[in-house]
């Protein structure tokens, strides 16, 4: 069944406008810009004179997966997801579903029009081929953006270090209490940097309270203030932050402002057990309520998972750059290489290139092993005033930039189709808060909740071109333990087990401590951490000693 979504005065216009066949999408009457989704200001001229405009129904298929996986009782596999680009302003997308043609057929640049189809009193504009290819790039040639110059030379990243790590067990299903899982990290960061917790002035996490649902917190700042009583003089947590690493970017500005002397970052995860417990070990997601917020313009069109939404963008860029799976099979295979040396990974079996590309589809391009490991575990940090590295246990790591602006429309589909949303602003960004360069890395921990993800970070942050990964990581051989860019020695979210994010900080840091046992880069002294799986992101730059 289609998940449809609930109607309200803002949207009502547009999901019941096909009932007369024609599609409609919001227009300026001043200017007459398109926009979508419907916002209450136009965003070039700033008119609040916005009504629905009539348009041809016409468009190009600019990225597009084909799901193979069931995420919704009903809802068959295999059918085709697609961005279409609408053909009187082509930066106006839909994501939709092409019916009409088998789905081995769809391809970016498809010329396609709006079929409408009725469910209830919602009318779905769908797409079907027309017959022909738009000679036309709908996209255009990727640029890297240019972020707005620092304000002054002053550094607040230089005003606090990384003084303590911790983590609980890591398991694919543990059926432990969440609570349970954070207290045993943040006891453990707390020991790892001498402190007790009578020092902790101050508690960070992400996403904070219910999360995201689906096992995605533990209850945030107020669970674990009440677990540990600790009385913070701040507290900060919420999804609206540069990705899960925007609670350490946050704590340490309260650091630097002199609020807090010591604050506890955490994050926990436990989808497994929340969908065992939810669903009795099931699979999908069922249901035929209505939705709405971030699922209302995907969930109809069964887009249910980010393997859908990064799907289509992974395939705009195979089309682009002419890349191919192998590409991502060599990310996927240098994890699970690094992860055997890691004896808290869950995945550390040897995985070769036949395995890669033998198993199952999960959303073209991503097979099963494109795709992170859902786990439960729970991570935490403690960010300390720079006066306080004297006198750590261990050698201190020191921020010396972060990347947060937003440079790129943060949407999954409205904006960058090339890459991963969110990566190119925030990467551009961090190499203007610092004198360092890409070449002076050396190890770099890049989000791969999926394997374009890292991809993506790699090409953003300037390790090479844009669409040059295929040649530059020469099978892999360059991002091996032993390369010239170590990346995701751990084994990454792929292997290691998803934390959204925070296990990469932790591993940072056990390598720049050079703690890391049989995966530890020689020497490593510089380390680039990405925290982001989509919209918005962040990403730090940590050296090894105080400043």
């Amino acid at each position: 069944m289609r998940l449809l979504p609930q109607l309200t005065p803002a949207n009502e216009w547009f999901w019941t406008s096909g009932a007369d066949g024609r599609l409609r999408i919001q227009g300026c009457d001043d200017c007459g810009t398109l926009v979508h989704p419907p916002v209450p200001i136009c965003p070039n001229c700033r008119s609040r004179e916005c009504a629905p405009a009539e348009v041809s129904g016409r468009g190009t298929v600019i990225g597009f997966t084909v799901n193979a996986h069931q995420w919704l009782p009903g809802f068959e596999p295999p059918y085709v997801v697609a961005v279409v680009a609408l053909a009187e302003q082509p930066d106006v997308r839909l994501t939709t579903n092409i019916v009409g043609c088998a789905p081995d057929d769809v391809h970016v640049g498809q010329e396609v029009a709006v079929r409408f189809e009725q469910h209830d009193n919602v009318w779905l504009p769908l797409f079907e081929p027309t017959g022909g290819t738009d000679p036309v790039d709908r996209v255009g040639t990727p640029s890297r953006p240019v972020p707005r110059p620092p304000v002054s030379g002053e550094r607040f990243e230089h005003r606090s270090v990384l003084s303590g790590i911790g983590r609980s067990a890591l398991g694919r299903r543990l059926m432990v209490d969440p609570l349970s899982l954070t207290v045993d990290a943040c006891l453990a960061a707390v020991a790892d940097a001498g402190l007790t917790l009578a020092d902790i002035d101050g508690l960070s996490t992400y996403p904070g309270g219910d999360g995201f649902g689906g096992g995605m917190s533990e209850g945030g700042v107020t669970a674990v203030e009440e677990a540990l009583r600790l009385q913070p003089t701040w507290i900060n947590g919420g999804g609206d932050l540069p990705g899960p690493g925007g609670a350490v970017i946050a704590a340490m500005q309260a650091v630097a402002t002199g609020l807090c002397r010591h604050v506890l970052c955490f994050r926990t995860v436990w989808a497994s057990t929340h969908a065992a417990l939810r669903l009795g070990g099931g699979g999908g997601v069922g249901g035929g309520g209505r939705v709405s917020g971030m699922f209302e313009y995907r969930a109809p069109f069964g887009a249910m998972s980010a393997a859908n939404w990064i799907g289509m963008n992974a395939n705009q860029y195979f089309h682009r750059y002419g890349a191919t799976r192998e590409l991502f099979g060599a990310i996927a295979l240098n994890g699970r290489a690094n992860a055997a040396r890691n004896p808290a990974a869950i995945y550390r079996d040897p995985l070769t290139m036949d395995d890669y590309l033998s198993a199952r589809m999960i959303s073209s391009p991503f097979g099963l092993y494109d795709c992170d490991v859902p786990c439960d575990g729970s991570v935490a940090l403690v960010v300390s005033a720079v006066e306080t590295a004297a006198g750590l246990p261990r050698p201190a790591v020191r921020v010396e930039a972060v990347g947060t602006q937003i440079l790129e429309r943060v949407s999954w589909d409205q904006g960058t189709i090339t890459h991963e949303p969110q990566v190119l602003g925030q990467a551009a960004h961090l190499w203007s808060r610092t004198s360092l360069r890409p070449a002076d890395v050396d190890v770099a921990l890049l989000y791969d909740g999926f394997t374009f993800n890292a991809v993506s970070w790699l090409e953003a942050l300037g390790f090479c071109g844009l669409g040059e990964a295929q040649d530059w990581i020469d099978k892999g051989r360059r991002i091996a333990l032993d390369g010239e860019l170590p990346v995701n020695p751990h084994g990454g979210q792929l292997s290691e087990g998803r934390t959204h994010g925070f296990g990469f900080l932790y591993e940072a840091v056990a390598q720049l401590r050079h703690e890391a046992g049989d995966r530890q880069v020689a020497d490593a002294r510089t380390a680039v951490v990405t925290t982001g799986g989509g919209t918005p992101s962040g990403v730090l730059l940590l050296q090894r000693g105080a400043a």
